[in-house]
């Protein structure tokens, strides 16, 4: 008898069949989320229906069952009327909010002149974040200078409220002598260190865990500083979103964790990251806050990120924030936004244009003017133009970028090995320009490598 039969096994008995009656039942289809316009279509999107004082602002310290309704709904301050109202109105005066506006607009400014730039052919790459200038620009100036941030590409005007000069940023994007990764990372992937800014990762999902656990040690260490993180709708369907958010309810680290959802992930549409209504409601199943903002309300992202950091600071944990806007331009310069979506569809978007709406409601109330808008947009157009031509003077990709040879091998051990330092010296010889009594015979040269 083979022994290896009795392994084998049978299938258990079941009462039921193929044949069983299934009570009610449902057409059996693979449901495949689609985007709501397409090429073609003609938008048109409802209104918010959420007012401004429709919801309560909480203590910050308020259990997370108390913002379920928070999660599902759409915070708002700046109503249709253009005027603010409801609780959720931030203590921030005219000044600062004139300041946001200013940064708002030259993040819009240097889009628009570096993707010129690129269709000229000086620069490889860029991406825009026109529509959504609000989530990075309110965010980091809700933050505290000590507070460490891990931003995603979209975040130009961020950096821009960090500190980063906007000649560094370009330099970055050319990779030249000024970048300060060396030309090491692809470009619009910018670091600040002296801003607490963590580098932007190309696996965008990244910054979600390694945030957390950036927070986790300020915890671990007493301090009360705060970890800021960004990320889009499309990576929020990634693990690392979960894996993340697993970590900061178990431990409650001092973060606020943000999605932007600006309803494209390059040509798939929002639908298809989520089976549910929001991406903040999310934060219920982890037993943490959640917050649907009106991405484009100035007011209303800087009070909401301004509640989640004081609570995070007071020692209550993550907040996941959804901020709920709209990419205006392509995904990138690489990308061709006519071929998946309505061309018509931005303009039709509820939420309007932030910059707009913080300008008229700047104008309205006193502390603005539409000439100093038209003289601020003037002066800024001519600040990026300036500081693109400064940034090409440290090098170019048709004239050179300028790095020295010795970079290659920089910044990875504290004292070079031996091997290290043998290539390098090698390299240096090979790239020396040649002499006049300088061998074309190979092995010749004795520091010379054959080639070829």
């Amino acid at each position: 008898m083979d022994d290896s039969k009795i392994l084998i096994g049978k299938a258990n008995p079941s009462s039921h069949t193929s044949a069983a009656a299934v009570k009610d039942p449902l057409p059996l289809a693979l449901r495949v989320p689609a985007a709501p316009y397409r090429p073609g279509d003609l938008p048109r999107f409802n209104p918010f229906h959420q007012q401004p004082g429709d919801f309560s602002r909480p203590d910050t310290l308020a259990p997370h069952t108390e913002l379920r309704d928070h999660a599902a709904g759409l915070i708002r301050v700046l109503g249709d009327d253009g005027l603010a109202a409801g609780p959720w109105q931030p203590s921030i005066g005219p000044q600062q909010l004139r300041s946001g506006l200013e940064m708002m607009m030259r993040a819009r400014h240097f889009d628009a002149r570096m993707i010129a730039m690129q269709r000229q052919g000086r620069l490889s790459f860029h991406v825009s974040c026109k529509g959504e200038e609000v989530a990075a620009v309110a965010g980091a100036m809700a933050f505290a200078s000590h507070d460490v941030l891990f931003p995603s590409y979209r975040q130009a005007g961020l950096m821009l409220v960090r500190g980063m000069p906007m000649v560094a940023m370009i330099g970055q994007l050319i990779g030249n002598r000024c970048d300060n990764a060396k030309g090491r990372q692809m470009p619009v992937h910018y670091s600040w260190r002296a801003g607490n800014v963590v580098s932007i990762s190309s696996p965008v999902g990244t910054q979600f865990p390694q945030a957390v656990g950036a927070a986790m040690a300020f915890a671990y260490r007493g301090e009360r500083r705060v970890v800021g993180a960004w990320i889009g709708d499309g990576t929020a369907a990634q693990g690392d979103f979960h894996h993340a958010l697993n970590f900061a309810s178990v431990f409650r680290p001092p973060c606020v964790l943000h999605v932007v959802d600006n309803q494209w992930a390059i040509s798939t549409h929002r639908n298809t990251s989520t089976g549910g209504a929001t991406f903040a409601a999310r934060a219920d199943a982890y037993h943490l806050p959640g917050l649907r903002v009106d991405g484009n309300d100035f007011l209303a992202v800087f009070a909401a990120e301004a509640w989640a950091i004081e609570r995070a600071r007071r020692g209550g944990g993550p907040t996941l924030i959804e901020l709920l806007t709209y990419r205006r331009d392509a995904h990138s310069t690489s990308d061709d936004p006519t071929q998946y979506r309505a061309p018509e569809e931005a303009n039709h978007w509820p939420g309007g244009d932030p910059i707009d709406r913080l300008s008229r409601y700047l104008i309205r109330n006193g502390h603005w003017t539409e000439n100093a808008h038209r003289d601020l947009n003037e002066a800024l157009d001519q600040e990026a133009a300036a500081a693109f031509q400064h940034a090409e003077s440290f090098g170019t990709a048709a004239t050179g970028l300028g790095h020295p040879t010795e970079s290659l091998f920089e910044d990875v051990y504290t004292t070079m090995p031996p091997q290290l330092t043998e290539q390098m010296r090698e390299l240096q010889t090979e790239s020396s320009p040649p002499s006049a009594e300088t061998s074309i015979i190979p092995f010749e040269a004795q520091n010379k490598r054959a080639v070829g």
